[in-house]
């Protein structure tokens, strides 16, 4: 098991926080499992997280892959991670994606509020080409025919190519937005978008629903682990409602 997921509460300045992550592991689970214990600490420390919420989050995303890339000291298998969070203050809602997990949020239908990193992206393989690398054919599309995702934490053998830059979106946390979803490829390689949407909707318990996207993957096949979380916005937004599952 490679997937990691972390939900919490914390106390920034007086102020409420809520931070949701999902970490993808690849190479082991070592590196997302550092991402899951150091990247909302770090994050929550910048000195910008309130007044330049976006570039506090580019920053600590870069900063805590430097750090597990000083951390990791195994020479005989690279491991990297996913990362896809959520970072919800005051009426703001934070998206930060690096890799191919995904955060889909619902008003009334699906919007992707994140970009998979995937190497045959236009915009991506003109990035690795242009940092010397290559993109090739190897069952799927790699870099260096080795990672089937463009940016991620560590892999440090690739890090040239693979960084940990993340998109950075920002949503309005107003009456239209019901809730979002979470999760790692291995939901996704199944599940569209709508589908994953049309299934939440109707099951208020968000635990209950991370189940049925849990369960739904399951039974469609999917090759993968599995990391699902739903945040439910209540009403008045006076309350979250929050589930993880894994396979």
């Amino acid at each position: 098991m490679e997937d990691f997921h972390e939900t919490r509460v914390d106390g920034v300045d007086g102020e409420t926080v809520r931070l949701f992550g999902v970490f993808d592991g690849h190479g082991g689970a070592r590196a997302a499992e550092f991402v899951k214990q150091n990247l909302f600490t770090n994050l929550i420390k910048h000195p910008k997280f309130f007044s330049d919420t976006k570039s506090a989050i580019a920053e600590t995303y870069t900063h805590t892959d430097s750090e597990l890339l000083k951390a990791d000291t195994s020479h005989h298998r690279d491991a990297g991670s996913t990362a896809s969070t959520a970072i919800l203050v005051g009426d703001r809602l934070v998206v930060a994606n690096v890799g191919d997990s995904r955060v889909v949020i619902c008003r009334g239908d699906a919007i992707a509020v994140s970009r998979d990193h995937k190497p045959d992206q236009t915009d991506e393989k003109q990035r690795i080409e242009e940092a010397g690398g290559f993109v090739m054919w190897a069952g799927t599309w790699r870099v260096g025919g080795v990672l089937a995702v463009s940016r991620a934490f560590g892999d440090k053998l690739l890090k040239q190519y693979v960084v940990a830059d993340p998109d950075i979106k920002e949503e309005v946390v107003d009456s239209s937005l019901e809730f979002l979803i979470l999760a790692s490829d291995g939901l996704w390689d199944v599940v569209t978008n709508e589908e994953a949407v049309a299934m939440v909707k109707p099951i208020l318990d968000s635990e209950q629903a991370a189940k049925r996207l849990l369960a739904e993957a399951s039974q469609r096949g999917s090759a993968d682990s599995i990391t699902c979380v739903v945040v439910r916005f209540m009403e008045q937004h006076n309350g979250l409602g929050r589930a993880t599952n894994q396979a």
